[in-house]
């Protein structure tokens, strides 16, 4: 079905991987089109909770495929590169500012985690900052690489990074372009944590398993939706909505669920998210 990506469901887990391994899984606008198709099948799937997006092979993503690159330095045309047109139309409810590039990523209703398993580079490090979540392997190197090629802070990535890591670590980041070892990753924030490279995919699988058995899908949207809306906000707005989300939350058979589970010393039992 895919060229580029290959996608697969297991249990409440979707998994994305970018495979090209050839290539270090670079990026073309193929795979970017792809991307999109995946995450919206997994965005209307009943059955998914959480997505995986990881790479085949011993890294993650280098970032933009270096003949396209080089193309584009000689005047090529950036059609190739257009984000598509497929992103899941659940992704709007976030507005305008979600729908740009790749940050749509930032908008679906359910998890994404970034299983990152070697090399993470250019636009690749883009793709790992705006899921939501980022496990690394001990073998992941990261860098931003774009004032090494003459470029700028891509796609949102200005916005994006200050907010992970404080706007002194991101300064550096982007300006020297330095490789940082997944230790280093995890300390000042690029990562939430670092799994050996054995480990990697069974955690992350894991990891979305736990939130199928925990927690409720559609609370996990709104509170995705509330952390990342509220980073543009004022603290008194945010808390405004907050009550007003609070109030829906109390009407929804969720919450009966979740308290009678509680009591009943049992796992519960909460509504998916859907396509309806």
């Amino acid at each position: 079905m895919y060229e580029a990506i290959d996608y697969s469901v297991e249990g409440p887990v979707a998994t994305i991987t970018l495979n090209r391994p050839d290539r270090l899984n670079a990026i073309t606008g193929q795979m970017i089109k792809e991307i999109q198709d995946a995450i919206g099948q997994a965005d209307a799937s009943e059955d998914v909770v959480g997505i995986i997006l990881t790479g085949a092979g011993r890294g993650f993503c280098a970032g933009g495929d270096i003949e396209s690159l080089q193309e584009l330095s000689q005047g090529g045309s950036l059609t190739a590169w257009e984000m598509g047109d497929k992103k899941p139309d659940s992704t709007a409810e976030m507005g305008p500012d979600f729908q740009v590039g790749l940050l749509y990523l930032m908008a679906v209703r359910k998890p994404v985690i970034a299983a990152i398993n070697g090399p993470c580079a250019g636009l690749g490090f883009v793709l790992a900052m705006v899921c939501d979540i980022r496990f690394a392997s001990e073998t992941a190197r990261f860098t931003t690489a774009f004032a090494n090629r003459g470029l700028i802070a891509e796609h949102g990535i200005s916005w994006i990074l200050p907010r992970l890591v404080g706007s002194a670590h991101a300064l550096d980041l982007l300006l020297s372009g330095r490789v940082v070892g997944s230790e280093e990753a995890a300390k000042i924030g690029i990562v939430n944590r670092t799994i050996t490279s054995d480990r990697l995919l069974d955690e992350s699988t894991n990891y979305v398993k736990g939130l199928a058995e925990r927690s409720a899908p559609v609370s996990m949207k709104v509170i995705k939706q509330q952390v990342y809306r509220h980073l543009s906000t004022s603290l008194g707005e945010a808390a405004r909505e907050s009550i007003e989300l609070m109030a829906e939350s109390l009407k929804r058979p969720d919450f009966r669920e979740g308290v009678s589970s509680y009591i009943e010393k049992r796992p519960p039992k909460f509504i998916r998210l859907s396509s309806e």
